[in-house]
């Protein structure tokens, strides 16, 4: 078990570099031994690997033997270190045990602090500081804590004893608390604990540092580390480490202190410190958010014209020593650095450092001004940012002209803005969200058993905490605009009420959050689209030199093309035109056309919506000049277009002069059982093929148009649906080669274009090779085609997919994040055979997985020429396709 247990700190950092490694010592663990291999001020500790997490998980939660000789090393080197023993009476050793995951998940997993002390150690702790309330207070803390993390136990009687305590002393803050209040209060905590459990607070060390590691360890499997783990696609089998480290004291009295700081600004991307600290308090005072801190920089305070001196005015050594760190450790390892530290008694201690998380805007800034600083290079650069935090940036803002009812101003914790309905709590927040409606969780504070309705949320908003509290941290990582330390803001659970400035908010009353600034506003705000320039147009220029695939969207509303072209997109992958038969000035004819028995009169009807669809063309086509455009023909079963109430088949009957009876056992003999499986796409071309020759010549006289007015080359690029043989396509390519002959002639235009499918049936792909001798391109339908292959309708899939990904079955949702193993393995399959037959076929991808990063890396390793996505995830693609291409 020694391989699983590496120290650090104290002179004895491991040499093995898997001490290093985050894969077995977590995020925490290898930048702990990291910082103390080069000489910075850690405290000296141990790590458990994250493989004896899972060992721990899968083995009925124990321990052996060989663990717990190797443990008993770890706690031997801390006190060479440190000159302390764990568990003596005079001279006690303390630890913290904390969690570390390979990625950081703030908050969502459980930390001890203070563990060694009990009732002889605690006297021990006093008479060595010279210091008795310090001593008590720390006991009172490992207490409260202990008993919610390991013992399970409810907080909040902790909490209230807490606030009684200061109520009857007349005190506001902890920090008037006397020793002997302590004293008294951790007596009380003590039997609240032996009436809560039966038993005892557990006075034995070695049994405390057991328990406290089991629940680290355990806390991997909590609900809320399950449902960020689910967010952000993170593996259930990467287990966590547990980070045993000996205690250093921010609340030993006014020379003492503890703190969080960026070492840039995480909501702007600045090159300013950034951060908050607290004198004489601990770790868990800044990020639970229990009081609210003081700012790092001089300049920070004044900006936020508040009176509390910043720790470089109130500690000047020990700041410029930390100034020196940040420098240090932001060359050392290349990215903006998130640090937590404490100061004991004039002296700095570094306790963590980790890659911080940013905001979208703040990734950009970041990673374009270290690439101008020779910092880090294009390339890493363009790696550096995550393609879907894009989508932070994509979206509307507040109008900065629109009027705003202000009722209180909070602190700027996560930037953007939302509007919503006020929620009081995550489970309502997730709730009314699932039923679509826009909602705001207000909360005092969150905890990380509120993640679910954080993400739900469309904002955040808390009366206390700072900017670096649960709230703020998650609510960045998120996307999530936030407001925190909103002091003017209290909340009535009973009455599910709220006041805010002096003013009554009912739950459901909607108001509005500004992120940027901290505003908090009764009601709706209008927005306004972003500009995406500067850093964006920056690293989106990068990311188009270095990226082979190109990006086109799907879009079929010139609005839409406009969007996207403005957002990179070099042609559309996919026009759907079954949309524009939904258009109220066209469904009768649409509808007359279906449930037409004969040709003669689905033609009639069809020519009525020749020229609508002529005009979509040309409007399109306008847009999209130079590029090419994928307009795939009509693929939906009829059914969807069939009225669906007796006012429609009334109105129906009037506009054919048929009977409403007539219409509805027309109707019903086009009804089909399982539809999506039934009579569509290709199909309806084979046994009515008036309609795609309506869609084909509508598709070349609009080119033609086009192309006469503009001078430009217009190359439509027609796409069969849901071919399943060679024949199929082999047909409906005579048929739009024919209409294409008969246009160019009455038009005395010639076009180039191509005819090709869409490969979303299993069957395609396995003959991929044979549908290739007719296909000019192939487009990859991975909606259909996951449909088909899984067996699973996605209309229906939401039911049971969460469990699904949960149990490990798929490790991503399959409508989401395409299925390599399974789907990929056809698409791989298809685009080889295609080859083989067309050296020069044109692949591409146009399900919702073209703006899926996972997927575009994919379709990279398989070589596909495009991918194509919504309007606006075309720059999320774009830096995502130059990711792949980079590796």
């Amino acid at each position: 078990m020694n391989e699983y247990v590496f120290h650090f700190g104290g002179g004895a950092t491991s040499d093995d570099p898997r001490s290093r490694d985050k894969t077995i010592t977590g995020g925490k663990g290898a930048n702990l031994a990291e910082m103390a291999s080069i000489g910075l001020p850690v405290p000296p500790g141990f790590t458990i690997s994250t493989e004896v997490c899972t060992l721990y998980n899968q083995n009925g939660k124990t321990f052996d033997d060989a663990l717990r000789a190797a443990v008993e090393q770890g706690v031997k080197h801390v006190e060479k270190a440190t000159g302390r023993t764990f568990g003596d009476a005079k001279n006690p050793l303390l630890v913290s045990v904390r969690s570390g995951a390979r990625v950081s998940m703030p908050g969502m997993m459980d930390t001890v602090l203070n563990l060694g002390l009990n009732d002889e150690t605690v006297e021990g702790l006093a008479a060595g500081s010279g210091d008795p309330r310090f001593a008590w207070d720390s006991y009172r803390r490992f207490i409260q804590m202990y008993s919610d993390v390991v013992l399970g136990l409810d907080h909040h009687r902790f909490e209230d004893a807490l606030e009684i305590a200061k109520e009857d002393n007349g005190y506001f803050a902890d920090v008037e608390m006397s020793a002997e209040d302590w004293q008294k209060l951790v007596k009380e905590y003590k039997a609240i604990v032996q009436d809560e459990q039966g038993s005892p607070f557990p006075q034995d060390v070695n049994a405390q540092l057991w328990g406290a590691i089991g629940a680290v360890f355990e806390s991997w499997e909590s609900e809320r580390a399950k449902v960020y783990r689910r967010l952000n696609d993170i593996p259930a089998d990467w287990g966590t480490a547990v980070n045993v480290q000996a205690m250093v004291f921010g609340n030993m009295g006014e020379t003492s202190a503890t703190g969080v700081a960026f070492t840039r600004d995480p909501a702007t991307g600045e090159k300013a410190y950034y951060g908050e600290w607290l004198v004489n308090a601990q770790g868990e005072d800044v990020v639970a958010g229990i009081r609210t801190p003081q700012y790092l920089t001089r300049a920070a305070r004044e900006a936020a014209n508040a009176k509390p001196l910043s720790m470089e005015e109130a500690m000047p050594d020990a700041y410029a020593e930390l100034a020196h760190v940040f420098e240090l450790l932001e060359q050392h390892y290349k990215d903006m650095q998130d640090i937590e530290f404490t100061v004991e008694q004039g002296k700095l201690w570094m306790l963590q450092t980790r890659n911080g998380k940013r905001t979208a805007k703040a990734a950009l800034k970041m990673a374009v001004d270290m690439a101008g600083e020779g910092l880090i290079d294009e390339a890493t650069a363009i790696k550096r940012v995550d393609p879907m935090a894009l989508d932070q940036l994509l979206h509307p803002t507040l109008d900065p002209e629109a009027t705003r009812d202000i009722l209180t101003r909070g602190l700027p914790a996560s930037p953007g803005a939302a509007s919503g309905a006020v929620v009081f709590d995550a489970d309502t927040a997730e709730k009314r969200a699932e039923l679509g409606e826009a909602v705001i969780l207000v909360r005092v504070e969150t905890s990380p058993e509120d993640i679910h309705g954080m993400h739900a949320a469309k904002g955040i908003l808390t009366a206390r905490g700072g900017m670096t509290s649960h709230a703020a941290v998650v609510a960045r990582g998120m996307g999530r605009p936030c407001v925190s330390g909103a002091s003017a803001l209290s909340i009535d659970m009973k009455s599910r009420t709220a006041r805010i400035g002096g003013r009554e908010i009912k739950e459901g009353e909607v108001i509005t959050l500004d992120g940027s600034n901290g505003d908090v506003m009764m009601g709706r705000v209008a927005t306004v689209e972003p500009e995406l320039v500067g850093d964006f147009g920056t690293l989106m220029g990068w990311a188009d030199k270095h990226r082979r695939m190109k990006v086109r969207t799907n879009a079929e509303t010139p609005a839409d093309c406009q969007v996207a072209r403005q957002f990179g997109a070099e042609g559309i992958g996919l026009c759907r035109t079954e949309h524009m038969f939904f258009d109220a000035n066209r469904i009768l004819a649409v509808r007359q056309m279906i449930l037409a028995e004969k040709e003669e009169g689905r033609r009639a009807a069809l020519a009525k919506l020749l020229p609508e669809q002529r005009a979509d063309f040309t409007a399109i086509f306008e847009v999209m000049r130079g590029l090419p455009v994928t307009i795939r023909l009509l693929d939906p079963p009829l059914h969807e277009f069939l009225p669906q109430g007796d006012e429609e088949f009334e109105e129906l009957a009037e506009a054919t002069g048929l009977g409403v009876d007539h219409l509805k056992r027309r109707a019903g003999e086009l009804h089909e059982f399982n539809p999506m499986l039934g009579h569509r796409g290709c199909r309806l071309g084979i046994t009515f093929p008036e309609i795609y020759e309506m869609q084909a010549r509508a598709i070349f006289e609009a080119a033609c148009d086009v192309a006469d007015e503009f001078g430009e080359a217009i190359v439509p690029e027609v796409m069969i649906p849901l071919v399943a043989t060679k024949r199929e396509l082999e047909i409906l390519k005579t048929l739009v080669d024919r209409v294409a002959k008969d246009v160019f002639a009455e038009k005395d235009h010639t076009l180039d274009y191509m005819v090709g499918t869409m490969i979303e049936l299993p069957r395609a792909a396995l003959m991929a090779g044979e549908i290739a001798q007719e296909a000019r391109f192939f487009s990859f339908g991975t909606n259909d085609l996951t449909q088909t292959t899984l067996g699973v309708s996605r209309d229906d899939a939401a039911k049971f997919l969460g469990p699904y990904v949960e149990k490990g079955i798929y490790p991503r949702d399959p409508f989401v994040s395409l299925d390599i193993d399974g789907v990929g393995q056809l698409v791989e399959m298809a685009a080889e055979r295609g080859r083989k037959t067309r050296t020069d076929i044109k692949l591409g991808i146009c399900g919702e997985h073209g703006g899926d990063p996972a997927s575009i890396a994919f379709c990279e390793k398989v070589a596909l020429d495009y991918v194509s996505a919504s309007p606006y995830r075309v720059p999320i693609a774009r830096l995502a396709a130059a990711q792949a291409t980079l590796g």
